[in-house]
């Protein structure tokens, strides 16, 4: 559940914010894009700290769906990567078919529904596959914000396979790891063939 909610918001959120960056013109484009590329440098356990806090007094901490700051704000465009794979790959959509879209009366919106968003698969199935594989395996902030047994995702929950003695219970581990890639692997399988022609024209092969 979180990690489709995850691919959702991140393909939805990243996908507009891509085409105010790389279709429309607003003041300090060029300066929000910067910041934006600025955030990729920052450590993610840098955020961390700020980041609780603000979901604490936002009461999203320990409420009655403990997966809010886990899911929320990929609904905000936060995956700067994401952001900046879209653009390359809507740089590269001929200029020509938005003043032809403009010509028979579109709007931005119209020529995002009717043009960007249709070629813009490749570059959406690229981004659904890594948030999918990267949400499914991520640990770190999943152990900070679910506290309650009940509420583990798979990479928290397999920790409970070590007891405070150090001892391990390896049988029942590795089923669960081999069971914990089968939905990445097919996942993958699934999507191999748009994953590849994604990479190679959002201008980040190489």
């Amino acid at each position: 559940m979180v990690a489709l909610l995850t691919v959702v918001g991140n393909a939805a959120s990243c996908l507009v914010a891509a085409y105010a960056f790389a279709r429309l013109r607003f003041p300090l484009r060029g300066f929000w894009f910067a910041i934006m590329i600025g955030t990729l440098l920052l450590p993610q356990h840098v955020l961390t700290v700020p980041q609780y806090i603000l979901f604490k007094q936002l009461g999203w901490v320990g409420g009655d769906w403990p997966y809010v700051p886990l899911v929320v704000p990929q609904f905000l465009a936060t995956e700067a990567f994401f952001v900046f794979l879209m653009v390359q790959f809507m740089r590269g959509i001929p200029r020509e078919l938005d003043e032809a879209a403009k010509i028979d009366g579109a709007t931005p919106f119209g020529i995002f529904r009717y043009v960007i968003l249709p070629l813009s698969r490749p570059a959406l199935v690229t981004t659904a596959i890594f948030s999918f594989i990267w949400t499914w395996n991520e640990f770190f902030r999943q152990l900070v914000y679910l506290s309650q047994l009940q509420d583990y995702t798979l990479p928290v929950a397999m920790t409970l396979f070590i007891d405070s003695s150090g001892q391990s219970s390896i049988g029942p581990m590795f089923a669960m790891s081999v069971l914990s890639l089968l939905p990445v692997f097919l996942f993958f399988v699934a999507f191999q063939r748009m994953l590849v022609e994604g990479i190679n024209t959002s201008g980040i092969k190489g």
